[in-house]
């Protein structure tokens, strides 16, 4: 079965990486960065960090595994907590990127709160509750 990890960015200003996607026909929402782990990662963590080197063009520090979930395509999504310092998405690589087919793909800042969270329709919706939950137990700080 295939496995998905995805990394919660949180940047030096306490806001979130998230990704942005608008397809025709579909409202837009946000996902967490991230994608499929690959043969060639010989870790979780190492395609995580892959991961982010292709969507964003950057450098982040894995802090802790902070939920899992079986999505619907009963694919295992892990959800990382890590710190960000510089990204540049001018510079993604990502295989995704290179498709007409696929929609736009906008990298979006928001503030690190509960309202901001709910503001958006961060996707899927299960990570949008535990994210709200963990910033009311103060659950999302990162050490690295």
């Amino acid at each position: 079965m295939k496995q998905r990890v995805r990394a919660i960015l949180i940047t030096q200003d306490n806001t979130l990486l998230l990704m942005k996607r608008i397809r025709p026909g579909a409202a837009p929402y946000w996902v967490i960065i991230g994608g499929g782990v690959e043969d060639s990662d010989a870790t979780r963590e190492d395609a995580l960090l892959r991961e982010v080197r292709e969507e964003i063009a950057g450098e982040a520090e894995i802090s802790r595994l902070l939920h899992q979930l079986e999505n619907l395509k009963g694919e295992t999504e892990y959800f990382y907590l890590a710190h960000i310092t510089q990204w540049n998405f001018d510079d993604k690589t990502g295989p995704e990127f290179q498709r007409d087919d696929r929609g736009e793909y906008l990298l979006d800042e928001i503030p690190l709160t509960t309202e901001a969270l709910a503001s958006v329709n961060l996707l899927p919706e299960e990570i949008s509750d535990v994210l709200r939950e963990a910033l009311e137990r103060g659950d999302l700080h990162t050490t690295v």
